[in-house]
């Protein structure tokens, strides 16, 4: 089923995103992982891409495994690490698998490499691969992000790219990760005022260890609330301690999210099945009552 389709069918929509392994070896853990993420029944699971698309095969074979539970799968695909001919390779490969939905994204670029010299063939933004996906057919997914692109000279700048995106034809929005609800809200209200009226789906990533913080503020220049920053410094040499409280403040934010309108909840699950499966208990009702 694609997404947008299930969009627009229900008020606020909960999904989950898993990662390849770097290795093989690790294939079955993660193929477990996401059977068990499946078995809590979200209205997609997400699979992303190795950086330059080292995990690409991987990528396919872990959206399989979802799409054989009988939940929607969404691949990533990225303009790094592809060419015009190694696009139509993957567009042929979802289409045998059944693979409906797709984030376009460009993806990172590889230490020693620009944004030139990492892209090329017209796929130098993640604009350009949405125009052909859609051509094709496909449910498209773009990324946004409330803080604004790291690359961006500022977030007007970074709000106008998003509309290139989105004029060309993404169904939907996934943010990258936030910690602070007030900063997605005023970033909501600057993409309708700019004619963006796509559904936006809020991207939450649960910090249950404090090395996850800097890492997180490494990857994304993420925001990290007082708030946060003092559950972190209270608790971060008691794991049991750091992993429950992680788990409220991810829970917290949802709840209120839902509360204010927002459509979707997108957990990056690390792979982390217990987490999330946590995460999901605390709101499996909320979600249940507000799609009743």
């Amino acid at each position: 089923m694609k997404i947008k389709e299930i969009l627009e069918q229900k008020k606020v929509t909960v999904s989950f995103e898993v990662f390849p392994p770097k290795v093989d070896a690790n294939m079955e853990s993660v193929a477990r992982t996401s059977e068990q993420l499946c078995a809590l029944k979200p209205d997609f699971m997400s699979v992303t891409y190795g950086a330059g698309g080292t995990t690409k095969g991987k990528t396919v074979e872990i959206a399989q495994t979802i799409l054989n539970t009988g939940t929607p799968a969404l691949s990533h695909l990225t303009c790094v690490g592809n060419t015009k001919e190694s696009i139509n390779e993957a567009i042929k490969t979802f289409r045998e698998k059944n693979i409906e939905n797709i984030l376009a994204l460009r993806g990172d670029i590889p230490s020693g490499k620009t944004a030139d010299t990492a892209t090329g063939e017209n796929l130098r933004h993640a604009s350009d691969l949405v125009s052909i996906l859609k051509k094709e057919g496909f449910c498209v997914g773009g990324a946004c992000y409330p803080e604004g692109h790291p690359e961006s000279a500022n977030r007007t700048e970074d709000i106008d790219n998003l509309k290139y995106k989105v004029d060309a034809g993404v169904d939907f929005l996934t943010t990258q990760m936030f910690f602070d609800n007030n900063m997605l809200y005023a970033y909501l209200y600057k993409l309708q005022s700019k004619g963006i009226r796509v559904p936006v789906i809020a991207g939450i990533m649960p910090i249950v260890n404090s090395n996850q913080v800097e890492r997180m503020v490494k990857l994304s220049s993420a925001y990290i609330p007082q708030r946060l920053m003092s559950i972190t410094d209270r608790f971060q040499n008691n794991p049991q301690a750091m992993r429950q409280a992680g788990i409220s403040y991810a829970t917290e934010q949802i709840i209120d999210l839902i509360s204010n309108g927002v459509r979707g909840i997108h957990i990056y699950a690390m792979n982390k099945a217990d987490v999330v499966t946590d995460i999901f208990n605390n709101i499996n009702h909320i979600i249940e009552a507000t799609n009743a």
